[in-house]
């Protein structure tokens, strides 16, 4: 399967871990001496509402499991997220 760039930016990016939904591709990554995708950057959803910090997911290349036609799923395991309900 061949994918451009703007194509991942469509697709939902799920983690295998938890079965969270982290959001949709919003940057990728690139070593351009290499010409590989280092990760992809997913913007993380506000925690602590309106003021609260909003920091960027990264997910390295190599946590990337599978691109699917609809979704992408990663093996993310972040410290800080609160447990899924």
């Amino acid at each position: 399967m061949l994918i451009r760039g703007s194509e991942l930016r469509t697709r939902e990016v799920i983690n295998i871990s938890d079965g969270r939904k982290l959001g949709t591709v919003a940057d990728i990554d690139i070593d351009v001496e290499a010409g590989r995708i280092r990760a992809l950057i997913v913007p993380s959803a506000r925690v602590l509402g309106f003021f609260g910090r909003n920091e960027d997911v990264v997910i390295t290349w190599d946590r990337v499991k599978r691109i699917g036609y609809d979704v992408i799923l990663v093996e993310h395991r972040p410290s800080a997220l609160p447990p899924a309900k």
